[in-house]
């Protein structure tokens, strides 16, 4: 057995003496383990490190009730501005159609009054359908710029209600802001107004004015407004 030993030690050293290059091989295949084993145990440690939560530092006031409530109602009143900027300028336009449509009707009153006594009877129901069909036309504006100021005066309650909101939070800069959009869209819208009422006041001064011809003139009124004026009735009563 020993002699076995001896043998086989002596096969090795006569190997490697005699090829060299089979040493190198085991060396080079020896130290190539060793560095995947290097680079494995790297490889390792760096996910072992990555799956490490990194804790970052929270801004504990940008993150707080306060501050979260002011920047909500911040964005609150930006919106409110918004709906009421378009519901003015839709009211505004509205207000100025309507305006026009008054003043149009009062052209016509007047042109009708000073032709009472030169028309025979048809030119006078002609002239009247004008009449009538502008004050249609007036009617139709008024109705739609009605309904656009019940929507204008909810966005204006609803920006009123986001300015209160912004004081009582401490979102100083947004309150300021949102009520001085408020006051400039009222003062735009009541400017507006005063024209419209104007014209208003234009076209009663008409009609009486037109009343008062024809009641002069009974017999240049269209038909079936003499029967009724006879019975004490107001001719701008009659349905047209």
């Amino acid at each position: 057995m020993a002699a076995g030993s001896r043998w086989l030690r002596g096969c090795c050293l006569l190997l490697r003496q005699n090829f060299p290059v089979l040493a190198n091989i085991r060396r080079r295949c020896l130290s190539g383990v060793n560095g995947r084993r290097h680079q494995m145990l790297g490889v390792g440690l760096g996910v072992a490190l990555c799956a490490v939560p990194v804790v970052e530092k929270q801004n504990s006031v940008s993150l707080s009730n306060d501050a979260l409530i002011k920047r909500a109602v911040s964005l609150v009143t930006d919106s409110t501005s918004t709906l009421l900027s378009q519901t003015t300028y839709a009211l505004i336009e509205a207000l100025t159609e309507y305006t026009k449509a008054v003043y149009t009707l009062v052209s016509l009153y007047k042109q009708y009054a000073n032709l009472l006594g030169k028309m025979n009877s048809e030119e006078v129901d002609a002239v009247w359908q004008v009449v009538i069909g502008a004050r249609v036309d007036m009617t139709t504006k008024q109705q739609e710029y009605l309904r656009l100021e019940s929507s204008w005066m909810t966005a204006l309650r609803l920006s009123e209600m986001a300015a209160e909101a912004a004081y009582q939070s401490g979102a100083d800069q947004a309150s300021v802001t949102a009520r001085s959009h408020i006051q400039l869209v009222k003062s735009q819208v009541q400017e507006v107004r005063q024209l419209s009422q104007k014209a208003e006041t234009k076209l009663a001064e008409a009609q009486t004015e037109e009343l008062i011809k024809a009641q002069g003139d009974e017999s240049s009124l269209p038909q079936g407004i003499l029967g009724s004026t006879e019975a004490g009735e107001d001719p701008y009563l009659r349905e047209d």
